[in-house]
């Protein structure tokens, strides 16, 4: 019977002092409370979002985590289709440069008023 109330007591101290360790003792506890991860390097908020901006993108790992490699997968799929889409605008835009340069020069030589004939 001693022994039994023996180890009632051995096992009331530990769960004690695992339950202090755990919730901590205030100010004073060893480990202090570590705040939540963030990203490191947002995407910015000023100007459009490039390939080069996600792809420094990294998420910080959680306690359940994710899958690293899909996420990566899908962070290089965005990154070349920001690429086409930014050089296809440029493309674009150059070609809206080019067709407004032509009209005007085509209006400078045959201004509407005249009979081309």
């Amino acid at each position: 019977m001693f022994m039994f109330l023996f180890l009632v007591v051995a096992l009331a101290v530990v769960v004690a002092a695992v339950t202090l360790s755990v919730v901590g003792g205030g100010e004073s506890a060893p480990l202090p409370e570590a705040g939540p991860e963030r990203l490191a390097d947002p995407l910015p908020y000023d100007r459009p979002v490039n390939r080069g901006d996600v792809e420094a993108l990294r998420f910080p790992v959680a306690l359940r985590g994710y899958r690293m490699a899909e996420v990566d997968d899908a962070l290089g799929r965005l990154g070349a289709e920001i690429s086409e889409r930014d050089a296809r605008i440029a493309d674009l835009e150059s070609a809206l440069v080019g067709a407004r340069a032509s009209a005007a020069t085509s209006l400078r030589k045959h201004p509407e008023g005249e009979d081309h004939q």
